[in-house]
Parts: structure tokens; C-alpha cells; sequence
């Protein structure tokens, strides 16, 4: 942790959101590789903003290196240093706990999304479309990651808060994970006769109880799905009509700002200190733009 302080800059962002380390551009490297760390593995969003950030940063003549933290804070301080070594332009950071990844350096910057909008913007379609007395069930992320907190708590906020006649059946982490959420949706429908919508942290653990429905011949059109992240199949699940709306955190947008920031740092320029990239909400109405 001690060489971090070898950087020039550090810009990072909450959990599931994305961050950003810059070393300058003047440590002796190339100048053209960015090292992408992230918390988890090459999925989900982490993979399709990793996707983005190369796709953006090769227009701009930079190679960019993926480096998997495995959910480990020791793992990715030790990645963090490992990768200091190679001198690289810019480290883009998605740390696992910011907290236990920043001591050591110096200044710092963001780029991220606010993931209690991302929660609220569930929650204010749930408690507008949602019958009188419905009854729901809650996937959390991962809830070692703050993100998978901050989703729940924007969702309660814009929800469960404002419409007390909806009743919250149960809640699980089912740690991002499709499967795991087929597991634990599977044994609430031998538990609870009433399922009336699902509410994910994520699209696969949304697909995942929709899976599960499906396979006990529960599910219809009138149960309302959500989730976040607007993967291409959660997207054509949103065409199809079996989830009511999916949030997507914007990764093409996200990975131009961290580009352009980057590219102002190898230049020596400035940068902000807070760069927010909304979320957006997709549903029926709109879902004809998103689908490929």
C-alpha cells in the first residue's frame, strides 16, 4: 500500500459504479495501457463496462488490461501494486472497499452512478403499478458491496415507504447470481401462494425468479419484474412483456468519461473531483431504442 503514494492521482467509484487511478503518464511506462481492476469477475456490468472502457480507450489509441479482484479487497491491493510496477497510463479502479484501497493515496476523484437512484427508480414504478395489498420478494447483490445496500435502500425509500399496503414476503442475497436466485425463488413458491412481483438488485437475479416461476408454472404477464444493469436479455425480456422494467447503469457513457478523464490526466490537466453518470429507467415504452 505504501508505493501507492507513487501515483499522481486517484479517481475511483463506489462499488459497482466505477473508479479510476491514474498514474500520471510520466512513470516510465508506454502511456498508452490502462489497467482495468475491478471486484468482481468479467460479468454483469463489470464485464460490459470493461467492454466499454476498451472499446472507448482503443478509439484513443490505448490498450486496456482486465484484472479480476474476486470480491477481495487483499486481492485487488495486492493487484493495485502489482500493477503500480508496470507503470501503466491510468489504473481504472472498481474497488470491492474504497476505504481499505485509498489510504495511502493522495488525491482522489470519482466517476459513478448513484445507486440509490438506480433503487428508486424501481420503487417509484413499482408504487405506481402495483395492485392494493400486493405482495413482493427482494433479491439483494452481494451485500458486502455498498451498491446492493444502496439499491435496496432507494428501492424501501420510493416504495415500500410510501405504500404500506404492500408487504415485503421475504429478501435473500442471492449474490448477483441467476442461479442463485432460481434457488431461493424455488423455495419461496412452496412457501407463499401469492407472489405478485419480483424486485432484483440485478437482471440475472430478476431472470433467475422468473426462471423459477416459469419452472413450477407460476408465472404470467400480470407478476411485475425488475432489475437493473439492462442486459440484451433483460432488455428482450422488457419487448416480451415478462419483465416490467430493467434500470440500465450506462457503461457506454460511463467509459467516455473515464476516457476523457484520463486523457486529461496524461496531458497534466485537471480533472473534477465528482463525475455522476445517471441511470436509466427501460420499460415498454421506451424499450424499442434498446433492444439489438
Amino acid at each position: 500500500m505504501r508505493s501507492w503514494k507513487r501515483i499522481g492521482m486517484l479517481l475511483l467509484a463506489g462499488a459497482m459504479a466505477l473508479g479510476m487511478a491514474g498514474c500520471g503518464g510520466s512513470g516510465g511506462g508506454d502511456g498508452k495501457t490502462i489497467s482495468y481492476i475491478t471486484h468482481d469477475k468479467q460479468a454483469g456490468f463489470t464485464g460490459v463496462l470493461y467492454e466499454a472502457v476498451k472499446a472507448a480507450g482503443e478509439k484513443e489509441g490505448f490498450t486496456v488490461d482486465f484484472y479480476d479482484g474476486k470480491v477481495d479487497s487483499n486481492e485487488q491491493i495486492d493487484l493495485m501494486n502489482q500493477v503500480i510496477e508496470k507503470k501503466p497510463a491510468a489504473i481504472v479502479l472498481l474497488p470491492n472497499d474504497a476505504a481499505a484501497l485509498t489510504p495511502s493515496v493522495g488525491q482522489t476523484a470519482q466517476v459513478h452512478s448513484d445507486e440509490r437512484q438506480a433503487g428508486r427508480l424501481q420503487g417509484e414504478y413499482m408504487a405506481k403499478h402495483l395492485k392494493q395489498g400486493a405482495k413482493i420478494v427482494y433479491f439483494f447483490g452481494d451485500t458486502t458491496l455498498v451498491s446492493a445496500h444502496e439499491r435496496w435502500e432507494g428501492f424501501k425509500e420510493a416504495c415500500l415507504d410510501k405504500r404500506p399496503d404492500i408487504t415485503l414476503l421475504a429478501s435473500t442475497d442471492a449474490a448477483w447470481s441467476k442461479t442463485e436466485a432460481m434457488k431461493d425463488m424455488t423455495l419461496w413458491l412452496s412457501v407463499f401462494p401469492e407472489i405478485d412481483a419480483i424486485v432484483a438488485g440485478n437482471d440475472d437475479m430478476a431472470l433467475g425468479g422468473i426462471a423459477a416461476m416459469k419452472g413450477a408454472g407460476r408465472f404470467s404477464s400480470d407478476i411485475l419484474v425488475t432489475g437493473v444493469d439492462a442486459s440484451d436479455e433483460a432488455v428482450k425480456a422488457v419487448a416480451a412483456g415478462e419483465m416490467a422494467q430493467t434500470v440500465k447503469q450506462d457503461a457506454d457513457g460511463s467509459a467516455v468519461v473515464i476516457i476523457d478523464l484520463i486523457k486529461k490526466m496524461v496531458q497534466g490537466g485537471q480533472t473534477t473531483d465528482d463525475e455522476k453518470v445517471p441511470f436509466i429507467e427501460i420499460t415498454k415504452a421506451n424499450v424499442a431504442d434498446y433492444v439489438k
